[in-house]
């Protein structure tokens, strides 16, 4: 067998004035052919694993280029069309082939192009013809559009939010690939719409529950190969937004397409009751300054994640920090090349004037003016993400005169996936009462063990968090919350 595989990946927050370049995919993931590194990212796992599986079947693997960049705002239609032009040049030379593994996100948005994925998809499905399987990792947080449906012979998706699974789902295609290409199964896929959008935590219920009914639906239905939950990306403003169920089966349409609408009206029946709880910057800085000595509390910045697309520089839980003569703080992290470059001409040791943050976009806070001293500088600062490495740049660690109060500004975007983040700039994260980190959820399994509270905090508005007041213009209109009862009748989800 002659498997092409390759990954080509990032998550459009169309409302983010950050727009994406071929840097930006360089500065966090640019391996062209066989220079993928041994460690996966979060959407590329398929390579990897395709190293694996294919030398112990004794398959040829012909890689293309894998490309990553952190989340932010449209893809510039040049970097877009040049890396998809790469990897398709890439797979006309490999031919024939008898399957494409890709690594997708399933979120992206280029100029020109409200469906990136769908538009790649279904040009490699022309090179290869009807014939050739072709399947795809994607993150839930992702748009299933029917053109991607169409091009595709079935995909997997991460279960968990925290995506601690991306690998074990890249497995999973695998498996199922290997089988089809081996001929014991014909994996076809049934998809139902569950009208609505909505934030999935898996650290939680309901939806812990409902993920391992999934698990345990595929290990004791023998039809089943495959279950999936595209939660959606509510940041994306495309016609196809919104959350479905995929069923992936081995040649039982009608089984599959029963059970994804079952699956999918649970999670409608539950709308609204998966996000977490979550507190405004005033509760979330008192709660955890009345916390006893112990564990820090975790304050989570949820819709300032550069995860989402935002730039991860919102000042508001800072300067309600400083207001309230907090003690104990660090704060990881502030995005700002600027001041970082400003804090590496200083040198560690030096006290600088100094402004940052909050100026990226309205609704998140003010600047900080302050005197610092620079405590630590780190060139080409990392973090870990389960297996994965994670850069945020130079960076610099600053503690704000006059108060108990360290910040680590970086320069390259990345939402805090680990307190590796703090120990990075030589801050050990046990020793603070408060760690200030920038995820929607994606810090839990990390922060989690550390934490003695976690609290889930909104402060400003850098994120378009509210489906039903987003100001979107392409989204369609008959998904909740934008109306209240999307199905509108009593055999709901009768299509």
């Amino acid at each position: 067998m002659r498997v092409f595989t390759a990954a080509l990946a990032t998550e459009t927050n169309t409302f983010s004035p950050i727009f994406v370049d071929r840097r930006g995919f360089e500065d966090s993931l640019y391996a062209p052919p066989g220079q993928h590194p041994e460690t996966p990212t979060l959407c590329t796992a398929p390579v990897t694993v395709g190293r694996r599986v294919c030398r112990e079947k004794g398959w040829t693997l012909i890689e293309g280029t894998a490309a990553w960049a952190d989340p932010a705002g449209l893809v510039s239609r040049a970097t877009y069309e040049g890396l998809r032009d790469e990897i398709l040049g890439q797979l006309e030379a490999a031919l024939p082939v008898d399957a494409v593994v890709l690594g997708l996100h399933g979120a992206m948005v280029a100029a020109g192009y409200d469906d990136p994925e769908g538009d790649l998809l279904t040009r490699i499905r022309e090179i290869v013809g009807p014939g050739v399987l072709v399947c795809a990792e994607l993150d839930p947080h992702s748009h299933l559009t029917a053109k991607r449906v169409a091009a595709a012979d079935f995909f997997t998706v991460f279960k968990e939010f925290p995506h601690t699974d991306f690998v074990d789902r890249a497995e999973d295609l695998w498996r199922i690939a290997v089988d089809a290409l081996e001929g014991r199964v014909r994996p076809v896929m049934s998809v139902f719409d569950c009208r609505m959008i909505d934030v999935f935590p898996t650290s939680r219920e309901p939806m812990r529950g409902f993920v391992d009914r999934m698990l345990a639906i595929e290990r004791d239905d023998p039809l089943v190969l495959s279950l999936s939950a595209i939660h959606g990306f509510m940041a994306g403003d495309v016609p196809e937004m919104g959350t479905k169920m995929i069923a992936v089966t081995d040649g039982a349409p009608e089984h599959g397409a029963a059970l994804a609408r079952r699956l999918g009206m649970e999670l409608y029946d539950n709308r609204g009751r998966h996000v977490m709880p979550i507190l405004d910057e005033t509760e979330a800085v008192a709660r955890a300054m009345a916390a006893p000595a112990g564990r820090p509390v975790v304050i989570a910045d949820v819709w300032d994640n550069p995860g989402g697309g935002t730039a991860g520089d919102a000042t508001v839980l800072l300067g309600e920090l400083m207001a309230r003569g907090a003690e104990g703080v660090a704060v990881g992290t502030i995005w700002d090349p600027m001041a970082v470059r400003l804090c590496f001409v200083a040198g560690e040791g030096a006290t600088i004037p100094l402004r940052f943050g909050a100026k990226s976009a309205p609704f998140t806070g003010a600047p900080i003016d302050a005197t610092v001293e620079v405590l630590r500088l780190a060139a080409g600062a990392e973090m870990r993400f389960g297996e994965s490495l994670v850069p945020f740049g130079d960076s610099a660690r600053v503690r704000l005169e006059g108060t108990d109060i360290e910040v680590i500004l970086n320069s390259v975007r990345a939402q805090s996936f680990d307190p590796s983040l703090f120990d990075a700039l030589g801050i050990d994260p046990l020793e603070k009462k408060i760690l200030v980190i920038k995820s929607t959820n994606h810090f839990y399994a990390a922060f989690a063990p550390i934490a003695s509270e976690v609290i889930y905090c909104s402060a400003g508005r850098p994120y378009p968090n509210d489906p039903a007041r987003t100001p979107y213009r392409k989204v369609r209109r008959d998904i909740w919350p934008i109306p209240a009862d999307p199905f509108g009748d009593p055999e709901r989800g009768e299509e």
